[in-house]
């Protein structure tokens, strides 16, 4: 037995190859969610390789139908057969006192045997039935409701079709009758955030003998239809390459670092607001450049005019780099994007465009993106066992709370990242200065030291180590050496 393509971007991913041939299949949400568009898309997948489609509505007209697919772009082809199943026009005169609200008037066996008629003359490979909800009214009790999904499933099946029923869940959302008869059960919700615009997701509940995906998938509905992002499994992406330590074009950096950064490592940049931390990842994307690797940045906290100004400043031409190929920068909207959806981004960037230094900044505002923390780290975890698992050098800053004192981050990842990089700010001789050190190394030795460091056209200058202070960290050290031991020249700076 083969499989349907769905014709749904990223949902046969989900389904393990699609939906199975000769089955019947229930797609259930509420209204809004988008089970016209997805089963549309279904039977324009099949309409394309020219099976006879058809499409049964008891709920919306065949008008409301074509209009839904114009403002897709999509003009149902001939083979795509439309049946309005609606009540005879002799039950809906004054006389017999019949009303269009009324649907449910038309008795079960004279829909079910329309149904049938409908299916003989077109014959189709593949069916859609929408709603079942005028089907559980017309039953009226769970048993004959039951029998008739059943009669229907039988008569399908005999005739090899592949079905697609659709539920809105308004006439009973605890019957679960469908669920028992069905091959495979595919539910889609949308959420409402306090702020930005709905966000939509989905689960497949069942899928008899099929090893398909679990969880939800966040999925979007754009011009041109249902567009599903499967949950990003880091298992099932590994690849062999070979580990080694990369230096950057700064020695007193690289001495800091132990000789440099691990290829296939995530780093992490903490320290608070202004301390140069998305300065300091644009001399690693340059680094990574001139070795002739290829790059991509996910900015979320700064536009990117500013980003690409401040960038000349420091002496690095982000737009030439993105016009040779070699960078991909991405503004990110959080409010817009679902995680999901960003992981996919991410993928894009490393499997198609081969980036090799991927740079996220920072998770502040890809924790905004989040329903809650706890997804957060979750997330995290996946995305970056992914990019070490591509071989992918992955470099997150992260904003903390405070300019100096005890700092707390609003998420901590600290334990993920194999490479922890800290950013303070210090008073030293009547000067704000900010010092550098790295506090974690998993994969070799590191120097221990705190250094003052600067940015500026001339890149990333590093002083010698602060011997001469104690409680730089803190942000207000105090003397137990020499008065400027370790500081760089006013000079330099």
């Amino acid at each position: 037995m083969g499989n349907c393509a769905t014709g749904v971007a990223g949902l046969d991913e989900i389904l393990a190859g699609g939906l199975a041939n000769g089955r019947l299949f229930l797609v259930e949400g509420s209204p809004g969610t988008g089970k016209t568009t997805l089963a549309s898309q279904f039977l324009m997948a099949g309409a394309a390789k020219d099976e006879k489609v058809l499409y049964i509505t008891l709920s919306e007209t065949e008008e409301e139908l074509r209009d839904g697919a114009a403002s897709h772009g999509w003009q149902f082809p001939k083979n795509f057969e439309i049946f309005e199943l609606v009540p005879p026009e002799n039950l809906l005169n004054d006389e017999q006192q019949q009303s269009l609200l009324y649907s449910s008037d038309l008795e079960l066996g004279e829909t079910t045997r329309r149904i049938f008629e409908a299916f003989e003359r077109v014959k189709p490979a593949r069916v859609v039935l929408d709603s079942l909800s005028e089907i559980r009214l017309l039953a009226q009790s769970s048993l004959r409701y039951r029998r008739q999904i059943l009669a229907l499933k039988h008569y399908f099946s005999h005739n090899d079709a592949t079905v697609l029923m659709l539920d809105d869940l308004t006439a009973d959302v605890m019957d679960k009758t469908v669920h028992s008869v069905a091959h495979a059960v595919i539910r889609l919700e949308e959420l409402s955030p306090n702020y930005g615009p709905e966000r939509r997701r989905m689960r497949v509940l069942k899928y008899r003998g099929r090893r398909y995906r679990g969880g939800y998938h966040d999925f979007v509905i754009q011009t041109g239809g249902i567009r599903v992002f499967p949950r990003l499994v880091s298992a099932e992406h590994r690849t062999n390459f070979k580990r080694e330590t990369v230096p950057i074009d700064n020695d007193p950096l690289n001495e800091l670092l132990g000789g440099g950064f691990e290829r296939g490592a995530s780093n992490l940049i903490l320290g608070p607001a202004g301390t140069g931390k998305s300065l300091l990842t644009l001399s690693f994307v340059q680094a990574a450049i001139n070795r002739g690797e290829s790059a991509a940045m996910f900015i979320f906290d700064e536009e990117l005019g500013l980003l690409f100004e401040r960038s000349k400043g420091l002496g690095i031409d982000l737009q030439g780099m993105v016009d040779t190929g070699r960078l991909v920068i991405e503004q990110i909207d959080a409010a817009e994007l679902t995680p999901g959806e960003f992981s996919e981004r991410v993928r894009v960037c490393v499997e198609k465009y081969g980036a090799r230094t991927v740079v996220i900044d920072s998770l502040n505002g890809y924790q905004s993106a989040m329903p809650e923390e706890q997804a957060l780290i979750l997330h995290m975890h996946e995305l970056l066992q992914y990019l070490n698992r591509q071989g992918s050098t992955t470099f997150l800053t992260v904003a903390q709370h405070g300019l100096v004192g005890d700092m707390k981050s609003p998420v901590d990842v600290t334990y993920l990242a194999d490479t922890v990089i800290l950013l303070r700010y210090f008073e030293a001789l009547g000067r704000v200065r900010r010092a550098i050190s790295i506090v974690k190394k998993r994969t070799g030795f590191h120097e221990d030291t705190i250094r003052e460091f600067m940015i500026n056209h001339k890149g990333i200058t590093l002083g010698e180590p602060l011997t001469g202070f104690q409680g730089v960290l803190r942000g207000v050290p105090s003397l137990v050496g020499d008065d400027d031991a370790g500081l760089l020249d006013v000079k330099q700076r």
